[in-house]
């Protein structure tokens, strides 16, 4: 007769229990040293932030409660609202435009069969490993009533469209977003060529016997297969939009007047040059909910539509 099993086999002894929950916490062990430095170099300062939103403070003196003042200021104070409104405007320039062109682009690059494809690339996506501060003085200089983009318009004989460029309160915000826009497209055009690396052939075989042009075999193969990625794209350049600080810094200070101004400059300037600690802490965080909601939502559309 066959002997009868352990009693800590059949009923979940203490052994059983002990091995469970060790496989239980050992993936929390794993992430504990991540989690940590996230925690003390993120969700702390996080944390903070919305702490000093809720007192009026100028860095040095006593704090005085003022609960969600500082928020509702930023509703009263036309400077502000104008502040988030060129951020929202700037998702124009960094985001939506270039994935457009990147898009195109990157579906030319791929169809056409580049030899120097990989050069390319390279070239493109210059941009992204050139420092900020490198760019916005480049273009500055560019930008500036005697730089290269109005030498080139008096060489063709429209001097009536040459102006200071970054001193016009029409032109300045446009010119600072494709500035933007040249930025993020060598992004977006590299992400898409990746993702359209991976298209079977196959698909673009069965388009064409079903007589689809190239534009709608853009359409119906190619975007469809690379909404990943586009949506990776849309979520970087997006980001990067809203939180957009060098650039403005050092090529229009927020001027002429206040027509560049976004809230990471009004951060700093509120924070270091009028002493405004609570107030530019407030901003901070409304900036922070405003850049979360927004990729939240782009990220659920992309759900949706797959």
């Amino acid at each position: 007769m066959p002997a009868s099993p352990k009693a800590s086999d059949t009923t979940g002894g203490p052994g059983t229990r002990s091995a469970r929950h060790g496989r239980t916490i050992t993936p929390y062990l794993f992430i504990a040293p991540a989690l940590a430095v996230y925690a003390a170099f993120m969700l702390y300062p996080l944390a903070r932030s919305v702490h000093l939103s809720l007192f009026e403070w100028d860095g040095l003196s006593l704090a005085t409660f003022v609960g969600v003042g500082n928020y509702t200021d930023i509703l009263a104070d036309e400077r502000l609202r104008a502040a988030f409104g060129h951020a929202l405007a700037f998702i124009f320039f960094y985001a939506l435009l270039p994935c457009g062109i990147g898009l195109v682009l990157a579906a030319v690059l791929t169809r056409a069969k580049v030899r120097a494809l990989p050069l390319f690339r390279v070239l493109v996506f210059l941009p992204q490993v050139i420092a900020m501060v490198v760019v916005s003085v480049a273009w500055k200089q560019i930008y500036a009533p005697d730089g290269l983009l109005n030498s080139g318009l008096r060489s063709i004989g429209l001097d009536a469209l040459t102006r200071s460029w970054l001193g016009d309160y029409a032109f300045a915000l446009p010119a600072v977003g494709l500035v933007g826009s040249w930025v993020s497209t060598g992004l977006v055009t590299v992400l898409l060529l990746a993702g359209m690396a991976k298209i079977p052939t196959e698909l673009f075989e069965a388009a064409r016997l079903d007589g689809a042009g190239a534009i709608r075999e853009f359409f119906a193969v190619i975007v469809p297969a690379v909404r990943a990625e586009v949506t990776v794209a849309l979520t970087l350049t997006i980001v990067a939009s809203l939180k957009t600080f060098d650039l403005i810094y050092m090529t229009t200070s927020g001027g002429p007047g206040s027509s560049t101004t976004v809230p990471s400059y009004e951060v700093y300037r509120r924070a270091f040059e009028t002493g405004q600690v609570g107030s530019a802490a407030a901003i901070g965080v409304t900036l922070t909910v405003i850049i979360f909601l927004i990729t939240l939502a782009v990220n659920r559309i992309s759900e949706r539509g797959a």
